[in-house]
């Protein structure tokens, strides 16, 4: 029988996490996500006091595809997620599961200790983790 593994939110986010300026146009954002290839982006605290945001396609579709507005026109912060739910990276995956199903998020940006960004997490990739733990 094979010993179980205790598995961390950081041993399964993305390392690579794509920021933007809360002050950029969407246009920008969506430039950004497809020469990325990614589906969401932080967005960039105004200083240590500040929260992330997240912006993700649904919202891009939603707030600006869907209501015939012009990307070059309308402001990431306008259309945001804020505050993002983080996780720090030592927390156990399964509680991660429960806070993003909780709140039914998608994704959660990873924090150190001192709140820095480290990556980005999925539901996907802490469920497909769960018989490993």
């Amino acid at each position: 029988m094979s010993e179980n593994r205790v598995i961390r939110v950081g041993d399964l986010m993305g390392s690579t996490l794509y920021t933007i300026d809360r002050l950029a146009t969407v246009a920008d954002a969506m430039d950004l996500m497809k020469r990325h290839e990614v589906s969401s982006l932080a967005v960039d605290r105004r200083d240590d006091d500040d929260e992330y945001g997240l912006l993700v396609v649904a919202d891009i579709a939603r707030e600006v595809i869907a209501r015939n507005r012009a990307p070059e026109r309308v402001n990431v912060y306008e259309i945001m997620s804020k505050p993002v739910l983080t996780l720090p990276a030592g927390m156990l995956a399964r509680y991660a599961v429960r806070m993003l199903v909780r709140f039914e998020l998608s994704r959660a940006v990873v924090i150190d200790a001192e709140r820095a960004p480290l990556g980005m997490v999925t539901l996907r990739d802490l469920v497909l983790s769960h018989g490993e733990e």
